[in-house]
């Protein structure tokens, strides 16, 4: 059976409300002879943002697929694949940050980004522990899902006084 795994909602929801809070003003700033420029590289953005945060995994009973927008790909990522018997272990490197990022590491010494931002993740790395039989325990989101949360409120918040200010 196949499983898609889409990127969290609080993380694509959190990229796309801080695009917007950050450059909604822009088209409103420019001057008269710049504004259809400025809307347009604004709805180019948004169409960027929102395409990159399309990316996808997928799980079947022989591999895990990582599948990337034409964007995603034309800005350096890259899909992947990888068959279950392929993955020796799953490591771990700490981030500056204080958390924490997974590895896959393969039989040919390849190390793949193990997903840590999409939706089920739980879920996901049930499915990669039965079929590697790798312990995934200490394995976790890569940020706590309340950060994301946090971001998209507070950028929610600054495009509400964006708004009422250009209202006012």
């Amino acid at each position: 059976m196949i499983e898609r795994f889409k990127t969290n909602f609080f993380v694509k929801s959190s990229l796309i409300s801080l695009y917007l809070a950050l450059t909604i003003p822009i088209p409103f700033l420019s001057i008269d002879k710049l504004k259809t420029t400025s809307i347009l590289a604004f709805l180019f953005g948004l169409y960027v943002i929102i395409n990159i945060t399309s990316d996808y995994v997928e799980t079947c009973k022989n591999k895990i697929l990582y599948k990337t927008s034409f964007i995603s790909k034309t800005l350096g990522r890259k899909n992947w694949e990888i068959s279950w018997k392929e993955i020796k272990l799953i490591k771990s490197l700490p981030t500056s940050q204080g958390s924490k990022v997974f590895y896959f590491n393969t039989n040919k010494g390849d190390n793949i980004l193990l997903p840590q931002r999409i939706e089920n993740f739980e879920r996901f790395l049930l499915i990669v522990s039965k079929n590697t039989g790798i312990d995934i325990k200490d394995i976790s989101y890569i940020s706590p899902p309340w950060t994301y949360k946090l971001l998209t409120l507070l950028s929610v918040l600054m495009i509400t006084g964006e708004l009422f200010a250009f209202i006012n």
